[in-house]
């Protein structure tokens, strides 16, 4: 496939041509045709239009690649791969089989607009979605655009492929996470085995979106349905959407705010529509869903505390050394989080291991340290040391930590002594600037701490 960016004119007449005279009141820039356009809206185009060049190359007379199937020939592929392989999962049903546990999707990526790489390009994703599976994962969710994450059909295929050969009629669900705009792709992803599919309604019309969960049921799956803001959550609704997911980043600015889900339950309690799990009810009912942002044990309790079924979770687990124990430290079930809770003070994982870089002076070598999985990373202000930086400095580096962590300020915590030898269990974490005190502590320290990820005890400096 040709690389190139295509112009401004490009991506703008694509997204005319998507859209052609549905209203998009909802759509970002809609009031304004000359707005610059988002890194969403950029993707979106991009995508539209490589499925295009695909098919407009395929029927030239020099084509050197085998074109691409047709609809016909698609819906064959997905009858083969069905009296093969069996029917797509219902999403609802997998979701909802899980509780009282938080329904896991993990997500295999190699890299995003915001972080860039995150795993290597020969990342495996069939045996990173087995790991996730036999973790406890209810879905696997599977970035297949090519030029921003690094994905393809091809990792779709082999990991319904691969979980299904693994676990058998456990398997988990299959989710193709991409920037789905027509029929054709729905097709292709159930085709390549998938159960599942995204429509982000941030970048479709009421009547294509409408038009999409119609065609992808008519296939014997439930799609997915993003939204992000308000106006979203009207346009999913009126849409009939049954599963939705609420992405706490903002796609437009990839600004996080992990309220952002806990505003959509709120409006949908608001309007009387049920979403708590295990509830029989009369009213009209949905499946809530936390997309992006989670990393951790306290965020999944977060969510199931207000009725969310399912969180997705990606870069945290790409990232991690041992995904297993990673997923197992997200104590999905809440006895086990309420279990880490009063052992130890805090979820953890037993025989976790946590890293810590200190001695950082240059914010390169702090996101290095990020990008490479480190989860404390220190500056040092003691006179003394070779290594020792200013405030102004560190402050350049923490800065530069939670712009990496997508956070704008220090995360409060409560810091509880167990009365053990100066140990000191966090339930949370936190990230400061302070040449002295843990918060309650009363310990000094000449570090800075920035963390990354959770952590179950910080010993005092004083002994």
């Amino acid at each position: 496939m040709n690389k190139t960016p295509y112009t401004p004119t490009e991506l703008r007449n694509a997204l005319t041509t998507l859209y052609g005279t549905h209203p998009t009141t909802h759509i970002h820039g809609a009031s304004d045709p000359n707005h610059e356009l988002s890194t969403l809206q950029i993707i979106t185009a991009t995508v539209f239009l490589d499925y295009e060049a695909k098919q407009s190359a395929s029927a030239t007379e020099n084509a050197q690649d085998a074109p691409p199937p047709t609809m016909d020939q698609l819906l064959h592929q997905f009858q083969q791969f069905q009296s093969l392989h069996g029917p797509p999962l219902n999403l609802t049903e997998v979701i909802a089989s899980k509780h009282p546990s938080m329904c896991l999707a993990a997500e295999f990526k190699r890299a995003s607009p915001s972080k860039g790489l995150i795993a290597s390009n020969d990342s495996d994703a069939a045996s990173q979605a087995c790991l996730y599976a036999e973790a406890g994962a209810g879905v696997i969710s599977v970035l297949t655009e090519e030029r921003w994450f690094m994905g393809g059909m091809e990792d779709l295929r082999r990991v319904r492929l691969a979980t299904q050969e693994k676990l058998g009629g456990a398997r988990p669900a299959v989710l193709r996470k991409d920037f789905v705009t027509t029929k054709y792709q729905i097709l292709e992803a159930v085709a390549s085995g998938a159960d599942s599919v995204l429509l982000i309604v941030a970048v479709l019309p009421l009547e294509i979106l409408q038009e999409l969960i119609l065609y992808a049921r008519s296939l014997g799956i439930e799609p997915l349905v993003e939204v992000h803001a308000l106006c979203e959550l009207d346009v999913a609704l009126q849409a009939d959407a049954r599963v939705i997911g609420v992405n706490n980043r903002n796609l437009h600015t990839f600004e996080l705010d992990l309220g952002q889900t806990e505003k959509i339950a709120d409006e949908l309690t608001h309007r009387g529509i049920e979403f708590h799990p295990g509830k029989a009810s009369e009213k009209k009912k949905v499946t809530l869903c936390a997309l992006s942002g989670m990393s951790n044990a306290h965020d999944v309790h977060r969510y199931r505390s207000i009725g969310v079924q399912m969180c997705l979770i990606g870069e945290s687990l790409m990232r991690a050394a041992d995904p297993t124990v990673a997923i197992q430290g997200l104590c999905l079930n809440p006895d086990d989080y309420a279990s880490s809770l009063s052992s130890a003070g805090g979820a953890y994982t037993s025989g976790l291991k946590l890293i810590k870089i200190c001695g950082l002076t240059r914010v390169e070598d702090a996101l290095a340290a990020c990008r490479a999985g480190a989860n404390l990373l220190g500056v040092i202000f003691a006179e003394k040391s070779k290594r020792k930086v200013g405030v102004a400095e560190a402050q350049q580096i923490v800065n530069a930590v939670r712009k990496f962590g997508e956070r704008s300020d220090r995360v409060v915590v409560e810091v509880e002594s167990t009365g053990n030898n100066g140990k000191y269990f966090v339930p949370i974490i936190l990230s400061c600037c302070k040449q002295s005190g843990l918060g309650k502590s009363g310990t000094s320290s000449s570090c800075c701490w920035s963390v990354l990820e959770p952590t179950t005890e910080i010993h005092s400096t004083n002994g």
